[in-house]
């Protein structure tokens, strides 16, 4: 089965127990700032050359800007583990949620067999996802790139305004042999 967005209030990845919090204005030209407090916890051996913090302030943007409309009075709220192995975000904002998730899917599903079937010109169509709220800056890309990185999945709640995503780490070789 191809990877899509989940629906699940009940999800594993949805269980705040034992989790960091963070709670931050919709102010777009914090989001950095937001996403380094966050990836500072995260262990240097799941950095990755900056990919995780990447994929977190891409979250945290759709928040404001989607979520809450980059109004600074509604806040983005973030829980987040991390260790070694694995990372973890649930991202919730104080918007409508997002509303068009089983349209995305399809839409992604269409554009990962244009890719498959190497049909190139069929995915001239699938390039970009846009709703009527689209403005020219939106395209779906952060959804498709955070299917591929977050290994764990990214599932929405049922309102759709609280992601969770999580990601396991392959293990680093130590070199040493314990047999």
């Amino acid at each position: 089965m191809m990877e899509q967005i989940q629906i699940n209030d009940s999800h594993e990845l949805m269980d705040r127990e034992g989790m960091f919090y963070k709670e931050f204005p919709s102010d777009f030209r914090q989001i950095r700032y937001f996403t380094l407090l966050i990836v500072q916890k995260a262990p240097p051996e799941i950095r990755e050359i900056n990919l995780l913090e990447q994929q977190i302030s891409e979250l945290i943007k759709n928040a404001v800007k989607h979520g809450n409309r980059s109004d600074q009075s509604k806040l983005v709220k973030v829980w987040y583990t991390f260790s070694e192995e694995k990372a973890r975000i649930i991202i919730e904002d104080e918007g409508e949620g997002f509303q068009a998730i089983k349209d995305w899917n399809a839409f992604n599903e269409k554009r990962n067999s244009c890719l498959s079937n190497e049909d190139y010109e069929a995915l001239a169509d699938y390039v970009s996802f846009r709703t009527e709220r689209s403005d020219d800056n939106d395209g779906g890309n952060a959804m498709f790139a955070a299917l591929e990185y977050w290994n764990e999945g990214v599932v929405f709640t049922e309102k759709a305004n609280c992601v969770a995503v999580g990601k396991t780490f392959p293990k680093k070789n130590t070199g040493i042999d314990l047999g």
